[in-house]
């Protein structure tokens, strides 16, 4: 009997990530060390608190991670935002969600890919920047289209390499500040509050800070290549946690030691606040450290964002569907999907970088908003959980304070992040529009790898019995 590529048992994602795996490539997703790049920036924003405006973005992510955990259980799929929106309001409104969660997901490795480049370039100057580009996005692209076992490896060791030169900074810090260099402590309050701050300026600080944390959602994009059901949930929370626990550390002795950031460099203050603390050697050693964050937020973000694409396609119709899903049966990787965010990353060859920063921001908190109303919309009203006061906390009151947080940061954002937001948003419209034949006809949304995590092993078996009677009835 002749088998077809339709009705053959279907190669799914290996599962081999366990908690620290995911939480090491949530973390390397976040890339603790852009504390320092955009230092400069977040300090003037802000007025002077750094570390109020990362504990503002920090309790604003606590609800959504929150929010996130329960619908990864309700719905372990590795979509993310999009099957959750599909699931609980309507599959034409998770593909707008997921579209518009493409825009940061997908940006963000080509991000990486341009930082690194400028950082090359800094050290290289004669050689073109495109091809410190290729050759980054080509290696990054094969470690992921190899395993996410060895993704996640490389990954670790990226992260480690990078909070221990962040730790050697805070002991410099605090030797220099012991011996009268900016606040002339490491325990003054003024970091935190002083007689100036405004509460408009710390959460305009806290919207472009909140880009930080982009990387505990996409954790959920791990879902099923997770060990068990209870995997990510934890690593959610985890991540965003230690996560925010770095960056307010490195953001309280970095305002200690500068309490003033005349003279730094917008956008580049990582040099040189390396410098002012360790001189050359330091900052050789920093900015190596600042290479290695941006690899490991590669190859995390790049990872999480092909996930996404196969998700999508294997939920579509059509030739350009059945590509986007394909898992490659040797390293059980979205191959053609790993392959499409190395193409697109290219353009960091060309890319401008205030550009693609201002465009990040906008799709990650529609993603966190829509993620904090799926609870209300799953518990509260579909399963009606709200007889007890603790339901009520917890299918309401929590999301729901989620939602006017996350709408309060979207509210903030750059006009130019707006503007081109929106533009983004009116393309996945007209593509609904196309795929649905103007709403006549409805987008398929299935979550199958559901029984899988739910079950475990037998799950998945049953999964592979299902195939088998599939092939045997001739369907």
């Amino acid at each position: 009997m002749t088998t077809s590529p339709i009705t053959a048992p279907r190669t799914k994602l290996r599962r081999s990530l366990g908690l620290w795996a995911i939480v090491g490539l949530g973390l390397g997703y976040m890339t603790p060390m852009t504390v320092f790049d955009t230092f400069g920036y977040v300090s003037d924003e802000s007025g002077g608190v750094v570390p109020l405006a990362y504990t503002f973005a920090l309790v604003v992510m606590l609800f959504t991670a929150i929010s996130y955990g329960r619908m990864t259980r309700v719905y372990p799929s590795a979509g993310s935002a999009y099957t959750y929106a599909s699931e609980t309001i309507h599959p034409n409104a998770g593909f707008l969600v997921g579209w518009t969660a493409l825009l940061d997901y997908l940006l963000l490795p080509l991000v990486n890919a341009l930082l690194v480049r400028q950082y090359l370039e800094s050290f290289f100057p004669d050689v073109p920047g495109w091809i410190w580009v290729v050759g980054y996005v080509a290696l990054i692209t094969m470690l992921n289209l190899w395993s996410i076992s060895s993704t996640s490896r490389v990954n670790g060791t990226l992260v480690v390499f990078q909070v221990v030169l962040m730790a050697i900074f805070v002991l410099l810090a605090f030797g220099a500040l012991q011996q009268g260099a900016g606040n002339g402590t490491a325990f003054s309050i003024e970091p935190l509050y002083h007689a100036n701050v405004q509460i408009a300026t710390v959460i305009s600080a806290a919207t472009i800070v909140c880009f930080s944390f982009i990387g505990f959602d996409a954790i959920t994009m791990y879902t099923e290549e997770a060990k068990d059901a209870n995997t990510v949930p934890k690593a959610i929370v985890l991540s965003l946690l230690i996560g925010g626990v770095i960056f307010f550390t490195a953001g309280w002795f970095a305002q200690s030691l500068f309490p003033v950031t005349e003279g730094f460099t917008e956008g580049t203050a990582l040099p040189e606040i390396a410098y002012s603390v360790g001189g050359m050697l330091f900052q050789i050693f920093f900015v190596s450290a600042a290479i290695a964050a941006a690899a490991a937020s590669s190859l995390s973000s790049h990872a999480s964002v092909s996930r996404m694409i196969y998700v999508m396609g294997r939920n579509g119709d059509g030739p350009l569907a059945r590509r986007l899903s394909y898992v490659h049966p040797r390293f059980r990787t979205p191959a053609v999907a790993v392959v499409l965010v190395g193409v697109v990353s290219l353009g960091a060859a060309i890319a401008d970088l205030d550009f693609i920063f201002s465009m990040i921001n906008f799709g990650a908190l529609i993603a966190f908003t829509v993620v904090n109303l799926a609870v209300i919309l799953h518990f509260a009203v579909r399963r009606r959980e709200v007889k007890t006061g603790r339901q009520v906390l917890r299918n309401i009151v929590l999301p729901a304070i989620g939602v006017v947080l996350t709408v309060v940061l979207w509210l903030n954002v750059s006009a130019d992040a707006m503007t081109y937001g929106l533009i983004w948003l009116a393309v996945g419209f007209v593509a609904l529009l196309v795929m649905t034949r103007a709403f006549r006809r409805r987008l398929r949304m299935s979550v199958q790898e559901d029984r899988v995590i739910a079950e475990g092993t037998e799950g998945e078996d049953a999964l592979l019995e299902d195939d088998r009677e599939r092939l045997h009835a001739g369907e």
